[in-house]
């Protein structure tokens, strides 16, 4: 080999050294973490389930009558508000209804006087509650399988629950109610029943949970799609710490707190409370003179696309329409 095809191929084999060393230098520089420094503060948490549900009547009643026969009169409309036994129309049978006919056509008189000699029948309601359906008119037929009036002692919200957390909604809890139709009033309300059997769709166990208003508006319709907030837990001005910043080793909660006068940090055990999935309650082993430190992670790290164990579940991520969970409980 020539002297300059030597001095050649050294050069080339020193480029590809270098190259190589930087390379692997910058590779292992890139995958040194970096960290932010985040105080710890105080705050107010609040956990919260959201479901989607629909308005429904809590007892829907189809008020059938005995006999086959024809309404004569009505007595009231949709939307009013009936008391127990109050008379909802009258109504002949199908035997008086033909024999009215009949005198009516002999003239004014004989239909009089049959019409008092063989009464109409009335048409009452079992139950205290609001008429929601109208199904007949004066002088329409109807047979006994028909249902003349439909009412419902009131309106409630059957809200559908995923069952990771029908646990955490219990009785009589609080919730609110947004209806889509009036996004703008918001309805308190109480949790009343919940389902004991569950329905699954596409792989996705819910329960329905009924959700009565505090007071029910006027403009409330049944078959509203309403959005369901059920109030689980809230704590004010306690320590919280971003949720990503916990670690979670051999069953203890671990956090990176740098030290004094340093930019290093140093593993620090500690308790937590009640999380939103965000931010996470600190009940020991911080106060708010520390700053902690949290891995700040680069577009495309492994690291990224990790599940932290504070943060809400993957499945809640993955529901649509009803029981995404907006925070759960934690715990150390």
């Amino acid at each position: 080999m020539t002297s300059s095809k030597k001095i050649i191929f050294s050069a080339v084999v020193v480029i590809i050294l270098a190259g190589g060393g930087y390379y692997f230098w910058n590779k292992e520089k890139a995958q040194t973490p970096k960290y932010r420094e985040i105080p710890v503060t105080t705050g107010d948490l609040e956990i919260t389930i959201l479901a989607t549900g629909t308005v429904q009547p809590k007892n829907r009643l189809e008020i059938k009558a005995p006999v086959a026969g024809r309404i004569e009169q009505i007595l009231v409309k949709e939307g009013q508000q009936i008391r127990k036994g109050q008379i909802l129309a009258w109504m002949s049978s199908t035997e008086r209804a033909a024999m009215l006919d009949a005198a009516r056509a002999q003239g004014a008189e004989e239909y009089k006087k049959w019409s008092e000699l063989y009464l109409a029948t009335p048409v009452m309601a079992p139950i205290s509650g609001t008429l929601i359906l109208k199904n007949v008119e004066p002088g329409q037929t109807f047979t006994t399988t028909d249902a003349i009036f439909v009412m419902s002692d009131r309106l409630t919200v059957k809200a559908q629950v995923d069952e990771t957390d029908i646990a955490q909604i219990k009785l009589k809890a609080k919730a609110t109610i947004v209806l889509d139709a009036y996004p703008q009033s918001p309805l308190p309300a109480t949790v009343d029943q919940i389902a004991f059997d569950a329905t699954t769709v596409n792989s996705v166990t819910t329960y329905l949970v009924d959700v009565i208003p505090v007071e029910t508006p006027d403009f409330m319709r049944s078959g509203m799609t309403a959005n369901v907030t059920f109030n689980i837990a809230a704590k004010k001005d306690v320590l919280i710490v971003p949720s990503e910043a916990l670690r979670v080793s051999e069953g203890r909660t671990m956090i990176l707190v740098k030290k004094p006068n340093s930019k290093e940090g140093v593993m620090r055990e500690i308790r937590t409370g009640i999380t939103d999935g965000k931010n996470t309650e600190v009940v020991e082993g911080l106060d708010e003179s520390d700053t902690i430190l949290a891995t700040e992670f680069r577009l495309g790290d492994k690291a990224a696309q990790g599940t932290n164990p504070f943060g809400p579940p993957s499945r809640s991520r993955q529901r649509s329409g009803s029981g995404q969970r907006s925070g759960g409980p934690g715990g150390p």
